[in-house]
């Protein structure tokens, strides 16, 4: 079988890689050796797939449908196989590999869930209240002498490029100083210490057969859970962009949320504002302006 990647794996890579990506140039090969060493039949590729890895629809020798995932070293693949398999598949997709098995390739041979049915396809409060159930499950304590990225080294790394940002989007600038200086509250004393999913949101929620929901595709990370709830306060974006009252539904949203998982209000909203700005930063740095637009004004509502 030809490992072809998906178009938006290709873009989205594109725009991380803009000098060309080696890893992608590799793929093919990397994959027929990840099938081999495994033993797996090969179903197809799943398209559209995902942003940052190829995923691929496979069975096990014993007949047993999985999915094999590879994603480049900048995607810290083998951090989301530690995260993964701390939480055991509470809560997250199944590690289908023990860490005695050869994994030296990066690929993660994972649990089938229904991968054309997320969370996302719920009417949106529904939507929002199975995302956060599923959510709850992942913040665990971390594993003792953990090498995971802590919330202020990451928020460090995106602090520095939303600040060159704001060199270049000038009308970005008083934003990005909002979320800055929130940030450093928020730091001052974080008031929990937990294992975090890292970019958690509806379609990363998918259907299961031993769970209903099921997360995908941490990108794990640890500090407080204000700041993964943060990224799901601005799910369907486009919507609350759209609607009059899109203001007062986020206010409401984040209020729910906050109270629904125990955490407080005014720290979500520092996370969501941070947030939302560093992606929409990020958004106007790889030419995706109409993107960028829609997150700083829905920063701008907080």
């Amino acid at each position: 079988m030809v490992f072809e990647p998906p178009q938006r794996l290709v873009r989205a890579l594109g725009e991380t890689a803009p000098a060309g990506d080696e890893w992608l140039a590799r793929l093919p090969g990397t994959a027929e050796r990840a099938v081999a060493r495994r033993e797996l039949t090969v179903e197809r590729v799943q398209v559209p797939g995902g942003r940052s890895s190829l995923v691929v629809l496979v069975r096990r020798a014993d007949g047993t449908p999985a999915v094999l995932k590879l994603a480049p070293a900048r995607a810290r693949p083998e951090s989301e196989r530690a995260a993964l398999a701390h939480w055991a598949g509470l809560g997250a997709v199944q590690l289908l590999e023990s860490d005695d098995e050869d994994t030296a390739d990066g690929a993660l041979l994972l649990e089938r869930l229904h991968p054309d049915v997320s969370v996302r396809s719920l009417p949106e409060a529904k939507a929002l209240l199975e995302a956060a159930g599923t959510l709850r499950r992942l913040w665990v304590e971390p594993p003792g002498h953990h090498t995971f990225e802590t919330v202020a080294e990451r928020t460090g790394r995106q602090a520095e490029a939303m600040r060159a940002g704001a060199l270049t989007e000038p009308e970005a600038a008083p934003l990005v100083e909002a979320a800055l200086t929130a940030r450093a509250d928020l730091l001052a004393a974080p008031p929990d210490h937990r294992l975090l999913h890292g970019t958690f949101r509806q379609s990363k929620v998918l259907a299961g057969d031993r769970m209903p929901w099921l997360a995908v595709g941490p990108d794990p990370v640890v500090g407080e859970s204000a700041f993964d709830l943060a990224r799901l306060v601005r799910d369907r974006v486009e919507d609350l962009i759209a609607a009059p009252s899109g203001p007062s539904t986020t206010r409401r949203r984040i209020k729910r949320l906050a109270e629904s998982l125990e955490v407080d209000q005014d720290r979500l909203r520092g996370w969501t504002l941070f947030r939302a700005v560093e992606s929409g930063v990020r958004a106007f740095r790889v030419g995706r302006p109409k993107d960028g637009e829609l997150l700083l004004e829905f920063a701008g509502w907080l």
